[in-house]
């Protein structure tokens, strides 16, 4: 195990790792093997890591690169709540830093405008109950890549929007200490208050979005998130709610 910041929640481990391939990977294997979590592991640079849907996140030294493995009580619908209370903590990061945080449906944040910041779940049980839940987060710190000719919003990080570099284990004291108390508070009073939350820093709220699943997409106006985490779309031919799905802006 490894030190714990200032701040650093009660009960919950951290291991740093020089290197690895996926922070999220690892916390399976430690999963497999009997870590009881809760557990935080950073890497200081990991070289084949993942977003939704695969695609890859950077492995540039400086950003924060971080999985908490947990053992969730409830099964996966319970557990995807926890990218709500995920997002939350890393718009702390960027609020504590000065700067404008937003959130993207369903596991984005954004920094005055910008990509900043995913949030990865990934997990493995039978039925209602979860074995383990990895929550994985990645943030720009430091650096960013370059934008991809589709990306829906141009990548970029702390630094370049608010000229505050962060060490990555600052940032993760404020990111384990947001999401545990999020964490605790779902579990006490339910969805409701990280709705709440969530809300009013959604992004497009209120206006206009393309939700784009495998088979078709959809246009509407971005009217809510329900009780279950979903997406609610006021289409033309009615309300509209979508469990995944990748989201553009027009």
């Amino acid at each position: 195990m490894s030190a714990e910041p200032p701040g650093w929640p009660p009960g919950v481990g951290l291991v740093i790792l020089d290197e690895t391939g996926s922070t999220n990977d690892e916390a399976r294997l430690r999963a497999e093997a009997g870590e009881p979590g809760p557990l935080w592991i950073m890497a200081r640079r990991q070289v084949s890591g993942r977003g939704r849907g695969g695609r890859a996140w950077g492995e540039a030294q400086g950003n924060l690169y971080a999985t908490l493995l947990l053992r969730p009580e409830g099964g996966a619908t319970e557990a995807s709540l926890l990218s709500f209370a995920a997002c939350l903590a890393i718009a702390e990061i960027f609020e504590s830093a000065g700067g404008r945080a937003a959130l993207k449906w369903p596991n984005d944040a954004l920094l005055n405008g910008g990509k900043a910041a995913g949030v990865l779940l990934e997990g493995s049980g039978r039925g209602a109950a979860m074995d383990w839940l990895a929550i994985g987060c990645g943030v720009n710190l430091v650096s960013h890549p370059p934008a991809a000719p589709e990306a829906a919003h141009p990548p970029t990080d702390l630094l370049a929007e608010t000229g505050r570099r962060l060490e990555p284990e600052a940032a993760l004291a404020i990111l384990a200490a947001s999401l545990e108390r999020w964490r605790l508070r779902l579990a006490a009073e339910g969805f409701a208050p990280l709705r709440d939350a969530w809300l009013a820093r959604a992004a497009r709220l209120g206006q206009p979005i393309e939700a784009r699943l495998p088979r078709e997409s959809v246009k509407g106006l971005f009217e809510d998130v329900d009780a279950e985490g979903a997406l609610v779309l006021r289409t033309a031919a009615g309300l509209r709610r979508i469990h995944a799905a990748d989201i553009y802006f027009p």
